[in-house]
């Protein structure tokens, strides 16, 4: 019989699945992390040595658990077309196997076409204009088609930011960790991005995981977290923390085309152009109703935290809300 507090976390040493087994352990949550190598401070995660490619080892680390949460992925970000859909294959089929535990998803908005969805919410028709966005889409409908003998929570947001989310346009192209701020890259070519500080998202994970009594067979929401409506309250915060008036640089998209044929991480960026384009919004109206209001640490606390845990502030910031480790 399966503990209705006890989860598994396939991707607890990446940024996300790290920030989310935190924000469980912090709501009285057991704590499962499966990876390839354990951590050399395991804390207060039991840890799993498997592979998400290998489904005997997710049916193992799986038993007895109420929720898994799906926040792999390939490593490097390589091979989407081979590893992505076979994983979350693997998952539901753990899933299954412990009775019908729910696969919790961070989704994305590559789903969609920015250009004619400026506003995305629960029903918004999926229309992705790139390879990874098609693969994500097909992993959105196996966890449909699974539903309702293996439950799914689905939680779309934007790019992240924050302690711990390490593999993100904020901590990889916008700021140069390790040394004070002393320019910004943006990507952003106008107004209208979304961002998710990781905290905030890891609280609202663990907040609907509190009530599943309240949650759908298959449900897909979405996390609004902080909203870029002009094109510049991320970076006039970085330059508020920063304290001075740091220069703005365009991010050099038209290298990431050039370069696209001979580069992978080259041929992902000019993919995902189009959605620093155009204004994409995640409508959380339904997030809201389940849970009254979204967490929302105000932007010049999430931003400082975020250039401290990087090492990129000369002076000390205010504490990050939620940042507690596991």
């Amino acid at each position: 019989m399966s503990d209705q507090k006890h989860a598994l976390i396939l991707g607890a040493t990446g940024g996300v699945g790290g920030a989310v087994a935190a924000a469980l352990l912090r709501h009285g949550w057991r704590v499962r992390g499966m990876a390839r190598q354990a951590p050399a401070q395991a804390g207060r995660i039991e840890w799993f040595l498997g592979d998400a490619m290998r489904r005997e080892d997710v049916l193992r680390a799986a038993e007895g658990v109420s929720v898994i949460v799906h926040a792999v992925n390939p490593p490097n970000y390589g091979n989407w077309e081979k590893l992505v859909l076979p994983m979350i294959d693997n998952t539901i089929a753990a899933a299954r196997a412990a009775g019908g535990a729910r696969v919790v998803l961070p989704g994305t908005v590559y789903n969609f076409d920015p250009k004619t969805n400026p506003v995305i919410g629960s029903d918004t028709a999926q229309r992705p204009k790139s390879r990874k966005g098609a693969i994500r889409v097909a992993l959105e409908e196996r966890l449909e088609q699974a539903a309702p003998e293996v439950p799914a929570l689905i939680l779309r947001a934007g790019d992240f930011f924050g302690p711990g989310a390490r593999s993100s346009w904020f901590s990889q192209a916008m700021i140069a960790p390790g040394k004070p701020v002393k320019r910004i890259m943006n990507p952003a070519r106008g107004a209208g991005h979304s961002w998710a500080y990781l905290p905030d998202l890891a609280e609202t994970f663990a907040l609907l995981l509190d009530r599943p009594e309240r949650l759908r067979p298959f449900e897909r929401l979405q996390f609004e977290g902080h909203y870029d409506d002009n094109g510049h309250r991320l970076t006039d915060a970085i330059r508020s923390a920063a304290g001075r008036d740091v220069p703005v640089r365009a991010f050099p998209w038209w290298a990431m085309r050039l370069l696209s044929p001979f580069n992978s991480f080259m041929r992902e960026a000019a993919e995902i152009a189009p959605y620093w384009r155009h204004p994409v919004r995640l409508d959380n109206t339904r997030l809201v109703e389940l849970l009254e209001a979204e967490p929302r640490t105000p932007l010049a606390e999430a931003v400082r935290a975020s250039l401290h845990d990087m090492g990129s502030l000369e002076t000390q910031p205010v504490s990050a809300r939620h940042a507690a480790t596991a």
